[in-house]
């Protein structure tokens, strides 16, 4: 099921992000390089964007998306990740939150949705381009944004004009 963020699946979803980053994929990133997601509710939903999370059948968090509004156009996805047991397109859970991402992207008039990843997460790398999404370098960001830099690669998606 996926749903609205709430502040009772803070631990959950922390655990989550950096057992994806740090167990399955070695990045090496720290709670401390993401303040982000020690209060989603002020760095995505009171700033006009949203978070989601994907519960499994005990309602247990096993999968998370995040979007920032960083201009009335532009909004950044972060924090896309689901555990390794509940990927593939049999369960749907990554395709479902990424769904209800772009539906309130969407619905927000977002003309750009931008994020960035490790060079190294290169499943992500074939779910984005598959969606829509295109390569971008760096120096294109139509906004500047902090993020832990891991050799990460720029992706941009362009929604169709409302």
């Amino acid at each position: 099921m996926i749903t609205i963020y709430a502040d009772k699946y803070k631990e959950e979803v922390i655990k989550l992000i950096l057992h994806v980053q740090n167990v399955e994929y070695g990045v090496g990133i720290s709670v401390e390089e993401q303040p982000d997601i020690l209060d989603i509710q002020s760095n995505y939903i009171k700033d006009g964007g949203n978070f989601w999370v994907a519960l499994n059948d005990n309602g247990e968090v096993v999968g998370s998306i995040g979007l920032q509004k960083k201009t009335s156009e532009v909004a950044v996805l972060k924090k896309f990740f689901v555990y390794k047991d509940y990927r593939g397109k049999e369960l749907g859970i990554g395709t479902g939150l990424y769904e209800a991402l772009l539906d309130f992207a969407q619905k927000h008039r977002f003309s750009k949705v931008i994020l960035d990843t490790p060079s190294k997460a290169t499943r992500s790398h074939s779910f984005y381009k598959k969606v829509g999404f295109k390569e971008i370098a760096k120096e294109d960001l139509p906004i500047q944004y902090d993020y832990p830099d891991r050799d990460s690669l720029i992706f941009e998606l362009v929604l169709a004009d409302k």
